[in-house]
């Protein structure tokens, strides 16, 4: 599952309608928020819950709230009444503080439950067990950093991942979003620190690498940009390139890596498969640095034409035509051009 933020901190309007909207057109199918906004009237805060759930539900959206002790008691919910829980017509519920283990078994019989991945161990698992919890309904989640340098380690992550797959949980986390950013810090909220200020698509790519089945966008928004370029992923599996110059002619087709991956390029099948480029003069022929758009010239003999993307940086080369380069953010999608990968170049 993928999914994104939306949080009861803004009132529910038209915008945020339209924004659900466009989310589940582009492949999203899950809403997170949390109850856990101490500064907003309860009775506001169980308004906008209601419109949220209402209008996700409508779109076939599954919506899934942070909720601790503190927040319940603001409802009025007594930390143990399951019925009350229920009643606010969730998907799913992910525990934080104050909450036992007792309530955990009782609500996985009806709804789905996200427990602290970082946090969850063998002697609770045996406290669900013992309770006769619904295992097949309890996934684990991580946490999302707001704080910079604080987000996680993706070794240690990778093998917490791998133990919870052990046990039989799907696992979660978040990436951060590259339009409007949660306050206080404003700084993103992703899981793992190296996604801090990454490309949203690229930080998923590190995600589903690193064994997640389940990712989040923390932040309240994606930018129309990146809403683009998930839309083509999850649609098509095609990755949108961004370039910041570049031949015209690349612009008009859809491109895939061949079978055979380089090391050290991206070698785009097509251009020498189908003779799209005509055998070029020697132009251009600078330092290639990581992301530069490349054309082999008639100085390469038979190789002519081949279009190519540098993956690290290389030198000038008198046969190697440099027509183009990819923009600076969209450099980490090159770790994730595998073999038939097909991709768009986007202005």
């Amino acid at each position: 599952m993928i999914g994104f933020s939306c949080y009861l901190s803004e009132p529910a309007d038209e915008q945020q309608t339209a924004y659900l909207k466009q989310m589940q057109q582009a492949g999203f199918t899950g809403v997170f928020t949390s109850l856990q906004l101490p500064e907003d009237d309860p009775k506001t805060l169980r308004q906008r819950l209601n419109h949220l759930i209402t209008s996700c539900h409508q779109l076939g959206l599954a919506v899934v709230a942070d909720i601790s002790l503190a927040s319940l008691k603001r409802l009025g919910i007594a930390p143990r009444d399951c019925s009350g829980i229920e009643a606010l017509q969730l998907d799913g519920v992910r525990i934080d503080d104050g909450i036992d283990m007792t309530t955990v078994a009782a609500l996985s019989h009806t709804m789905g439950v996200a427990l602290n991945a970082s946090t969850l161990s063998a002697k609770t698992i045996d406290q669900l067990a013992n309770a006769k919890a619904n295992l097949r309904h309890i996934e684990a989640w991580h946490n999302f950093y707001p704080r910079p340098e604080t987000g996680l380690d993706p070794c240690w992550f990778q093998q917490k991942n791998h133990w919870l797959h052990t046990l039989g949980f799907k696992t979660m986390a978040f990436i951060p979003g590259d339009a409007q950013q949660r306050g206080p810090l404003f700084a993103g909220l992703p899981t793992l620190e190296s996604h801090r200020g990454l490309l949203p698509l690229a930080a998923y790519l590190d995600l589903k690498r690193l064994a997640t089945d389940h990712v989040y966008i923390g932040d309240p928004q994606l930018s129309p940009r990146s809403i683009a370029a998930f839309q083509a992923y999850t649609s098509d599996q095609v990755l949108l390139i961004q370039t910041e110059t570049a031949d015209e002619r690349l612009y008009h087709l859809t491109w895939h890596n061949r079978p055979d991956v380089a090391q050290q390029v991206v070698r785009l099948a097509e251009a020498r498969l189908e003779h799209i480029f005509a055998a070029p003069e020697p132009h251009h022929t600078g330092e290639r640095p990581r992301g530069s758009i490349t054309l082999d010239n008639t100085r390469y003999g038979r190789y002519a034409g081949e279009l190519q993307i540098t993956r690290c940086d290389l030198p000038a080369d008198p046969k190697v035509n440099v027509i183009g380069h990819v923009a600076p953010a969209a450099l980490p999608l090159l770790d994730h051009i595998g073999p038939h990968q097909a991709l768009r170049f986007k202005q």
